[in-house]
């Protein structure tokens, strides 16, 4: 089983990879770090490597799809993933109307539970 964490380049974003860590070793899993906005900085390699004793691996987006939100859902059921862990931010009211949501997406449709982090105030 695995945990699955979206990644972008936020402070929230950076939590809920902190959360996703402590998560898979709670459940003595595996981690993959999904990268919402584009291939991962780390490449995408199938060997993992170990990160506080977690086997960490990273996956990235079809640049050529417009979907970010989708690829991470996609990727979740092809990995078989226990559970989803995105960062999240408060947002105004006109904010969700004209920017829609990536984190809204995968709350409402994701078939696995989904653990929301907010990043530490500063």
């Amino acid at each position: 089983m695995t945990v699955l964490v979206g990644r972008t380049t936020t402070r929230e974003s950076e939590a809920a990879v902190q959360e996703a860590l402590a998560e898979a070793k709670r459940r003595g899993t595996d981690l993959v770090i999904f990268d919402l906005d584009g291939p991962p900085a780390e490449g995408s390699r199938e060997e993992a490597v170990d990160i506080d004793g977690v086997a960490v691996r990273y996956r990235g987006r079809d640049e050529r799809n417009n979907d970010p939100a989708g690829e991470l859902l996609d990727a979740a059921v092809a990995l078989g993933a226990d559970v989803i862990v995105i960062g999240i931010r408060h947002r105004s009211p006109v904010g969700k109307l004209l920017l829609g949501s990536n984190a809204q997406e995968i709350l409402l449709e994701a078939d696995v539970p989904v653990l929301a982090v907010k990043a530490p105030k500063e």
